[in-house]
């Protein structure tokens, strides 16, 4: 099979096959379908803003810039809509744990249009980039007749994405940002390095925006990989402190967390995000406990900038080289900031499936990739814990309780009678009360098991305390 270029730097060679179309006296207008993958994603969360396929969408605007093009969007295993026969689908990739959903996509459009020379399938985004040197995906690709795609392909890049594509009832009020590529630092569990091995940054973010403005897409969620590092960082934080004054923007976000290391060195950053209006600060906390001192100090330089604790999260990954005692010792340390943490469960780079199942005992290994220092009791008891003190953090409780969260179990008397015990009194009434500040390990580390618990027949004491009178 003839290779693409890796770095897809062109998309020109569809001009041969228009000319002779123009030639043979047929179509003008080249139909291009551009699909994303049926992922195990909630249909609410299609166009969340970590999921939205915004290399489509500039694909999309990079296509129609010219009139000799009709696109659309393919969400799922779905033939077009506005024509018959495509002369080209683009198919979109995430991560490699999610490869099958590709092949399941790429089999269903060859099925349907199984003669490559009337339409071309191209097969791109993160899986396809990290695995394109890999033996088995270019046989597949063989198989299928797909011609595999390596890298962003820079073209389309220079193009604001065509969100209008965005058509199934959820509408966004958000558009996604670049203001670098790449990442300096090489970690091994993070595919950045790998798929963008260069760092180029921008100077200015108004020309970027300015397009989704006018769509009234007024925030902006930053898919910079190290939005720190970005040597002009300064000048765009500044030119968003501005647009934030003139209303022109609302809030920011940044997907990936904040360097901490820049952020240490450079406090004066965190003053200039909060003015900027960026909300829920993310710094990572990838090594071991005994690093707490400066994940702390990176803390405490964003509440200094006017961030509240709650409102900061710790990406930490787990189902790693630290065991399940030290991640658990992090996690009463986040307490203790009380901080939120976003808990990223390893999956290395080669894992081609993730049947990962929370509720099922799964410790022989091969539903979903667990590390030789973990079980699979020790990867879902840490989520659970990590779910559950996030939850104490946000609302401010001493305690978690699954059947106190659920407002049917008890009356709203019953609820500020419960509240108001001390934790020992109120164990009597809530048998799954837990305490986020203790190290909480799986009954059994080499099975796990869920088991409900029942709302007690004891009856709860109502205490009902009176305002204080006023004059």
């Amino acid at each position: 099979m003839k290779e693409i270029s890796k770095n897809a730097q062109s998309l020109r060679s569809e001009n041969a096959e228009t000319s002779r179309n123009k030639n043979k006296g047929d179509i003008l207008k080249q139909c291009i379908l551009l699909v994303e993958p049926k992922f195990p994603t909630r249909t609410k969360s299609k166009n969340h803003l970590n999921f939205l396929p915004i290399g489509l969408l500039k694909l999309a605007a990079c296509y129609k810039r010219k009139k000799m093009y009709k696109v659309e969007l393919a969400r799922g295993k779905t033939l077009p809509k506005t024509f018959t026969t495509p002369s080209r689908i683009e198919i979109t990739s995430l991560f490699t744990y999610w490869s099958e959903y590709v092949w399941d996509a790429v089999k269903f459009y060859r099925e349907n249009f199984p003669d490559p020379d009337v339409t071309e399938i191209r097969l791109g985004g993160i899986y396809a980039s990290l695995h394109y040197e890999n033996k088995e995906f270019q046989d597949k690709c063989k198989r299928y007749n797909v011609n595999p795609i390596k890298g962003v392909q820079e073209e389309a890049e220079r193009f604001f994405p065509y969100y209008e594509l965005l058509n199934n009832g959820n509408s966004i009020d958000y558009q996604i940002v670049h203001t670098s590529r790449g990442c300096h630092r090489n970690c091994s569990f993070c595919g950045t390095w790998i798929l963008e091995p260069e760092f180029k940054s921008r100077t200015k973010v108004w020309a970027k925006i300015k397009p989704g403005l006018k769509l009234g897409l007024k925030n902006l969620v930053f898919y910079d990989n190290n939005l720190f590092y970005n040597p002009h960082i300064r000048d765009i934080l500044n030119e968003l402190i501005e647009l934030k004054k003139q209303r022109k923007i609302g809030w920011s976000e940044s997907q990936s967390g904040f360097d901490g290391r820049i952020l240490t060195e450079n406090p004066d950053l965190a003053i200039l995000l909060k003015k900027a209006g960026f909300r829920y600060p993310r710094i990572a906390w990838d090594w071991d406990y005994d690093q707490w001192p400066r994940v702390e100090k990176q803390i405490q330089i964003l509440q200094d900038a006017g961030y509240n604790s709650e409102d900061i999260y710790v990406f930490m990954i787990y189902n790693w080289d630290l065991n399940f005692k030290e991640m658990e010792e992090k996690r009463i340390k986040c307490l203790e900031w009380n901080v939120q943490i976003s808990d990223c469960r390893n999956r290395p780079l080669n894992q081609l499936h993730d049947y990962y199942k929370p509720l099922c005992d799964q410790c022989n290994g091969k539903d979903y990739y667990i590390h030789p220092n973990w079980t699979d009791a020790e990867v879902k008891q840490f989520r659970k814990n990590v779910r559950r003190q996030n939850i104490c953090v946000r609302q401010n409780y001493r305690y978690h309780s699954k059947l106190l969260e659920n407002k049917k179990n008890y009356s709203k008397k019953e609820y500020i009678a419960i509240k108001s015990m001390a934790i020992e009194e109120a164990k009597k009434y809530l048998p799954d009360l837990w305490i986020p500040s203790n190290i909480t390990q799986p009954i059994n580390r080499n099975k796990w098991s869920v088991e409900k618990v029942k709302k007690p027949h004891e009856a709860i004491p109502i205490i009902l305390t009176m305002p204080p009178f006023q004059n």
